[in-house]
């Protein structure tokens, strides 16, 4: 194909350079937003009088036939182009003649790529949104068929305190909605139009750029011509929200990991999920969530390649920019992916309660309550806290829970003990006293999952 700016350099460009500047292998992907782009622009030129109506018909009319080629496969995309926008104009003008020579009046491709990179990223944040929030349904949705199951929660990877296994995954909603809601607030601040903003000064015809703008679903334009053809702060910050959702996954990922090993052995996975071993029959490996904790570094990778490639340009326009495409679609399709992967896992989890419960009655962690007991009882906590931590010290050596010393024995260490310290450091006891706002009580658990829950909704407005 023909070059867009043939005409000021002489004879054809060397054959490596040509294939290294070339970006139609993954620009592609951007034909439907090139396409839709180029639509509404030939309407405006044809609503100022740029062009004719009846010009702007026949261009409209085209575009949408090439749309429709590509997309049931009777129209391939030419690699040879430099890039899809190269791709679209010239196979308009093989269709229609002259008149497509008139699509690219009043518009320069430095605008033209700008609009469709934000028009590719507002609608992956918000395809990654729908996900994000399917994923959290899931989680609550397992959260309420656990919010009773009692198991330890932890610091430092040790036994600390009971929780449940409801309360436990309520905490990862919170994480994925805080990550809903940085895409939508990135999406507010990217949906302003760069189209018309040209080369990077503007154009002298009399183009319509708000009208443009409301055609395409933006909330206004860009006001600095050289600032919508350069600015890729979006690509940053989505990247960026991208990567604190992989950060996310792959905490869970590793959660996952441990609890359905044997050394926990607190859920199992669908067999859907898992894979085996070539070699060691008994393997069930959690494949997927260690996927996904590996696949968090290209994303990461991402995000800083594309600060790199910003950190120096001057302004407005750089060929350096190019590279803001292949980066932005990895971490757009390894998070989809992901997301994809995990709706479905997460469903088919079946916790192991019994085993949580076993394993928190061994791990001392209703000490902190049989603390609390003396203080209530009139115990300065710190001595209380003193006394409790002899007293585990003296259960570990005997190899005895806390449960099972003896009342006597609590009351060679202070008569502040009475008969009813059992009742107050049973786990079930223990998880259901704490009811302070967002606690692990089931009745706290139950007020968490319906504002998760109203939060879900609240992104349908």
């Amino acid at each position: 194909m023909s070059k867009l700016w043939a005409g000021r350099a002489c004879g054809d460009i060397n054959e490596a350079a040509e294939s290294f500047n070339a970006s139609i292998k993954f620009d592609k992907r951007l034909i439907k937003e090139d396409v839709c782009g180029s639509v509404v622009h030939a309407m405006m030129l044809a609503k100022q009088g740029i062009i004719s109506e009846e010009e702007g018909k026949t261009i409209v009319d085209a575009l949408g036939g090439i749309l429709d080629d590509v997309a049931c496969g009777k129209l391939a995309v030419d690699e040879t182009a430099e890039d899809v926008h190269t791709f679209v104009e010239q196979t308009l003008i093989a269709r229609i003649g002259d008149v497509g020579k008139k699509l690219h009046t009043a518009r320069s491709r430095n605008d033209q790529v700008a609009l469709d990179m934000k028009l590719f990223a507002r609608k992956a944040a918000e395809d990654v949104t729908q996900k994000l929030l399917s994923l959290v349904a899931t989680l609550a949705d397992k959260a309420e068929e656990y919010k009773g199951a009692v198991m330890s929660g932890y610091t430092h990877l040790q036994r600390a305190q009971p929780v449940t296994f409801g309360h436990h995954l309520a905490a990862y909603c919170y994480m994925f909605l805080r990550d809903a809601d940085r895409l939508k607030d990135a999406k507010a601040r990217l949906n302003l139009s760069p189209i018309g903003c040209a080369a990077l000064a503007g154009t002298t015809f009399p183009t319509d750029r708000a009208y443009e703008a409301a055609q395409l679903g933006f909330d206004g334009v860009v006001e600095n011509s050289m600032d919508g053809v350069s600015d890729r702060d979006y690509v940053v910050e989505l990247s960026a929200d991208l990567a604190l959702i992989m950060t996310h996954l792959s905490r869970l990922s590793e959660e996952i990991v441990l609890w359905s090993s044997w050394e926990f052995k607190y859920i199992v996975l669908s067999d859907d999920f898992t894979t085996g071993s070539s070699i060691m029959p008994q393997k069930k490996n959690p494949d997927i969530a260690e996927l996904a904790r590996g696949k968090t570094g290209r994303v990461y990778g991402d995000l800083f390649s594309i600060l790199t490639v910003l950190k120096s340009l001057p302004l407005a326009y750089n060929k350096d920019m190019q590279e803001d495409k292949e980066g932005f679609f990895d971490a757009v399709d390894t998070v989809s992916a992901c997301l994809d992967v995990f709706v479905p896992m997460v469903n088919g989890i079946v916790a192991l309660t019994d085993n949580m419960e076993k394993a928190a009655k061994q791990g001392y962690i209703n000490a902190t309550d049989l603390a609390d007991y003396l203080a209530k009882k009139g115990v300065p906590f710190r001595e209380a806290y003193k006394m409790v931590g002899e007293i585990v010290k003296e259960a570990v050596e005997k190899g005895v829970t806390l449960e099972e010393i003896p009342l006597s024995d609590y009351q060679k260490k202070s008569a502040a003990f009475e008969a009813d310290l059992f009742d107050a450091i049973d786990l079930a006891t223990c998880v259901n006293k704490r009811t302070s706002e967002g606690g692990t009580a089931v009745s706290s658990v139950e007020k968490q999952l319906s504002s998760i829950r109203a939060k879900i909704k609240s992104f349908e407005k």
